[in-house]
Protein backbone atom coordinates (compact mmCIF):
# COMPACT_ATOMS: atom_id res chain seq x y z
CA UNK A 1 0.00 0.00 0.00
CA UNK A 2 1.34 3.40 -1.28
CA UNK A 3 0.81 5.95 2.09
CA UNK A 4 1.05 9.90 0.74
CA UNK A 5 1.66 11.80 3.60
CA UNK A 6 0.68 15.11 2.18
CA UNK A 7 -1.89 17.79 3.66
CA UNK A 8 -5.11 15.88 2.83
CA UNK A 9 -3.97 12.39 4.71
CA UNK A 10 -6.15 10.96 7.62
CA UNK A 11 -3.79 11.23 10.39
CA UNK A 12 -5.75 8.67 12.50
CA UNK A 13 -4.85 5.77 10.15
CA UNK A 14 -1.33 5.98 11.23
CA UNK A 15 -2.78 4.97 14.85
CA UNK A 16 -2.87 1.41 13.29
CA UNK A 17 0.52 -0.22 13.91
CA UNK A 18 0.06 -2.15 10.50
CA UNK A 19 -0.47 1.54 8.47
CA UNK A 20 2.39 2.64 10.61
CA UNK A 21 5.26 -0.19 9.64
CA UNK A 22 4.04 0.56 5.88
CA UNK A 23 4.75 4.11 6.49
CA UNK A 24 7.81 2.95 8.11
CA UNK A 25 9.29 0.90 5.25
CA UNK A 26 8.12 3.69 2.33
CA UNK A 27 10.17 6.51 4.03
CA UNK A 28 13.08 5.10 5.88
CA UNK A 29 15.15 4.93 2.81
CA UNK A 30 14.03 8.56 1.77
CA UNK A 31 14.75 9.99 5.45
CA UNK A 32 18.10 7.49 5.72
CA UNK A 33 19.47 9.14 2.82
CA UNK A 34 18.99 13.14 4.14
CA UNK A 35 20.22 12.31 7.08
CA UNK A 36 23.52 10.42 5.94
CA UNK A 37 23.48 13.93 3.31
CA UNK A 38 24.05 15.61 6.59
CA UNK A 39 26.53 13.91 9.04
CA UNK A 40 27.85 11.27 6.84
CA UNK A 41 27.81 8.38 8.91
CA UNK A 42 26.18 5.56 8.50
CA UNK A 43 25.26 4.03 12.03
CA UNK A 44 24.48 7.89 12.93
CA UNK A 45 21.53 8.11 10.03
CA UNK A 46 20.17 5.07 10.61
CA UNK A 47 19.48 5.69 14.30
CA UNK A 48 18.49 9.23 13.90
CA UNK A 49 15.58 7.78 11.28
CA UNK A 50 14.73 5.65 13.80
CA UNK A 51 14.79 8.12 16.74
CA UNK A 52 12.44 10.45 14.30
CA UNK A 53 10.30 7.84 13.81
CA UNK A 54 10.16 5.85 16.70
CA UNK A 55 9.35 9.10 18.70
CA UNK A 56 6.60 9.56 16.00
CA UNK A 57 4.78 6.14 16.66
CA UNK A 58 5.23 7.29 20.77
CA UNK A 59 3.09 10.73 19.98
CA UNK A 60 0.59 8.78 17.28
CA UNK A 61 -2.18 10.87 19.31
CA UNK A 62 -0.80 14.23 18.49
CA UNK A 63 -0.93 13.92 14.83
CA UNK A 64 -3.76 16.43 14.56
CA UNK A 65 -0.62 19.34 15.16
CA UNK A 66 0.90 18.59 12.39
CA UNK A 67 -0.21 20.28 9.32
CA UNK A 68 1.92 18.00 7.19
CA UNK A 69 3.68 14.86 8.14
CA UNK A 70 6.36 14.39 4.97
CA UNK A 71 7.63 17.82 6.06
CA UNK A 72 7.46 17.10 9.98
CA UNK A 73 9.92 14.18 9.02
CA UNK A 74 12.13 16.04 6.79
CA UNK A 75 12.35 18.84 9.38
CA UNK A 76 12.96 16.51 12.20
CA UNK A 77 15.57 14.86 10.14
CA UNK A 78 17.74 18.20 9.82
CA UNK A 79 17.21 19.50 13.31
CA UNK A 80 18.33 15.80 14.45
CA UNK A 81 21.34 15.33 12.03
CA UNK A 82 22.55 18.84 12.90
CA UNK A 83 22.17 17.99 17.02
CA UNK A 84 24.30 14.91 16.07
CA UNK A 85 27.17 16.91 13.99
CA UNK A 86 26.94 19.48 17.18
CA UNK A 87 27.91 17.02 20.02
CA UNK A 88 30.17 15.12 17.65
CA UNK A 89 32.35 18.16 17.09
CA UNK A 90 33.18 18.12 20.68
CA UNK A 91 34.37 14.04 20.50
CA UNK A 92 35.95 14.38 17.06
CA UNK A 93 36.46 11.28 15.33
CA UNK A 94 37.13 9.89 12.04
CA UNK A 95 34.70 6.99 10.97
CA UNK A 96 36.99 5.59 8.00
CA UNK A 97 34.01 3.63 6.27
CA UNK A 98 32.08 6.81 6.40
CA UNK A 99 34.62 8.80 4.13
CA UNK A 100 34.36 6.13 1.10
CA UNK A 101 31.26 5.36 1.40
CA UNK A 102 28.15 7.37 -0.14
CA UNK A 103 24.84 6.55 0.51
CA UNK A 104 23.51 5.88 -2.89
CA UNK A 105 20.16 3.83 -3.36
CA UNK A 106 17.93 4.51 -6.05
CA UNK A 107 14.66 3.86 -5.23
CA UNK A 108 12.66 1.34 -7.70
CA UNK A 109 10.22 2.31 -9.57
CA UNK A 110 8.57 1.96 -13.35
CA UNK A 111 11.09 4.28 -14.78
CA UNK A 112 14.15 3.47 -12.84
CA UNK A 113 13.77 -0.50 -13.93
CA UNK A 114 13.97 1.04 -17.71
CA UNK A 115 17.40 2.36 -16.30
CA UNK A 116 20.16 -0.07 -16.65
CA UNK A 117 22.79 -0.58 -13.64
CA UNK A 118 25.60 1.26 -15.91
CA UNK A 119 23.38 4.11 -16.51
CA UNK A 120 22.35 4.79 -12.95
CA UNK A 121 25.69 4.57 -11.65
CA UNK A 122 26.17 7.11 -14.27
CA UNK A 123 23.84 9.26 -13.40
CA UNK A 124 24.96 8.38 -9.78
CA UNK A 125 28.37 10.01 -10.08
CA UNK A 126 26.63 13.22 -11.63
CA UNK A 127 24.54 13.89 -9.63
CA UNK A 128 27.24 13.89 -6.69
CA UNK A 129 29.85 15.88 -8.27
CA UNK A 130 27.12 18.50 -7.71
CA UNK A 131 27.85 21.39 -5.17
CA UNK A 132 26.69 19.82 -1.93
CA UNK A 133 23.83 22.14 -1.50
CA UNK A 134 22.43 21.80 -5.29
CA UNK A 135 23.04 18.12 -4.64
CA UNK A 136 20.96 18.26 -1.75
CA UNK A 137 17.88 19.93 -3.38
CA UNK A 138 17.84 18.34 -6.50
CA UNK A 139 18.17 14.65 -4.66
CA UNK A 140 15.12 16.07 -2.54
CA UNK A 141 13.01 17.17 -5.35
CA UNK A 142 13.96 14.75 -7.84
CA UNK A 143 14.45 11.77 -5.95
CA UNK A 144 12.82 12.19 -2.68
CA UNK A 145 9.83 13.58 -4.75
CA UNK A 146 9.33 16.95 -2.44
CA UNK A 147 7.80 19.98 -3.19
CA UNK A 148 9.71 22.91 -3.65
CA UNK A 149 7.85 25.00 -0.87
CA UNK A 150 8.93 21.59 1.46
CA UNK A 151 12.20 21.72 0.31
CA UNK A 152 12.17 26.27 0.81
CA UNK A 153 10.96 25.12 4.19
CA UNK A 154 13.35 22.56 5.28
CA UNK A 155 16.78 24.10 4.07
CA UNK A 156 15.48 27.73 5.19
CA UNK A 157 15.61 29.00 1.78
CA UNK A 158 13.50 30.68 -0.73
CA UNK A 159 11.69 28.80 -3.68
CA UNK A 160 12.92 30.68 -5.93
CA UNK A 161 16.40 29.22 -4.73
CA UNK A 162 14.94 25.94 -4.53
CA UNK A 163 13.97 26.22 -8.35
CA UNK A 164 17.16 28.15 -9.55
CA UNK A 165 19.33 25.39 -7.69
CA UNK A 166 17.35 23.05 -9.56
CA UNK A 167 17.81 24.66 -12.94
CA UNK A 168 22.02 24.58 -12.30
CA UNK A 169 21.41 21.04 -11.15
CA UNK A 170 20.01 20.06 -14.62
CA UNK A 171 21.77 22.59 -16.43
CA UNK A 172 25.15 20.81 -15.55
CA UNK A 173 24.50 17.77 -15.73
CA UNK A 174 22.74 18.12 -18.95
CA UNK A 175 26.13 19.87 -20.18
CA UNK A 176 27.89 16.65 -19.40
CA UNK A 177 25.22 14.03 -20.63
CA UNK A 178 25.81 16.46 -23.93
CA UNK A 179 27.63 14.38 -26.73
CA UNK A 180 30.68 15.69 -27.75
CA UNK A 181 30.57 17.29 -31.31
Amino acid sequence: MQILLNEKFDWAILKDELVFKDVYRQYFVKLYRFAFSIVHSKEAAEEIVHDVLINLWKKRDDFTAIANLNTYLYVSIKNLSLNYIRNEAKHRHLDIDSLYNECSHISIDPESLLITKEQASDLNALINKLPVRCKMIFKLVKIDGLRYKEVATLLNISVKTVENQLIIAVKKIAEILRPAK
